[in-house]
């Protein structure tokens, strides 16, 4: 059994305790290592032992994989978004071309659960969805000949959410793309509010059709081919 942990306590010549017994595997105890073998023993000074931990296991955040079928569908809050829309997709996560985008390249990273708020996201579904933004805004970034990038959430409707489904905007930046940096929030800001007008209404898509989105999505998908 991992992490099996038999002790003998008793106490030894001079109030000191005396331990015994087998650790398997090594167990940490404070900053020492302790690794016992069947009739081993040694005194401890006389202080109070509260516990013995195994070491934990290290871990790591998964690598992001396309996951893409022909069968999986795509939900953004309660909206449905059309599978050609899509470019990315991973265990947990998928990145979508934008309705309004802001730049060139402004796209949305989104959890595949309908999540509301960035708290409510699962540890893996975090890792997942900043290790896909992260590998997302290099390539676009590099499509795009950019210098920069903007990552940013709106989470909660005071903070300019219109859409209740976590997402990340990934926008690629120039030099000279707004006269002031910070100009480009309240740009985010005015984009989230129509697009979720026209989500809503449904109205037809003056400035972005849905084949423009399609090609641009098939032309961000042959970048992680």
């Amino acid at each position: 059994m991992k992490g099996l942990l038999l002790l003998d306590m008793r106490f030894g010549l001079g109030g000191r305790r005396q331990l015994s017994g087998v650790i398997s595997p090594p167990v940490l105890f404070g900053s020492h290592t302790l690794s016992l073998t069947p009739a081993a023993s040694f005194l401890l000074p006389p202080f109070r032992i509260r516990s013995f931990c195994a070491r934990p296991p290290s871990r790591s955040c998964p690598k992001p994989q396309s996951q893409m079928t022909e069968a999986e569908t795509y939900t953004f809050g309660p909206y449905k978004i059309h599978q050609t829309e899509v470019f990315r997709s991973t265990p947990y996560s998928y990145a979508m071309v934008n309705l309004r985008p802001v730049v060139p390249g402004h796209v949305l990273i989104c959890p595949k659960r309908e999540v509301k708020r960035f708290v409510d996201l699962t540890a893996d579904e975090v890792c997942d969805l900043w290790l896909t933004a992260k590998e997302v805004g290099g390539h676009l970034e590099d499509y795009h000949k950019a210098s920069s990038l903007t990552f940013t959430i709106q989470d909660g409707p005071q903070a300019g959410q219109t859409v209740s489904h976590v997402h990340i905007h990934v926008l690629p930046r120039r030099s000279g793309d707004f006269t002031k940096n910070d100009d480009i929030y309240d740009e985010i800001d005015s984009k989230e509010k129509e697009m979720k007008e026209k989500l809503d209404l449904d109205k037809e898509r003056k400035d972005r059709t849905p084949d423009e989105m399609a090609q641009e999505a098939e032309a961000y998908r042959r970048l992680f081919s």
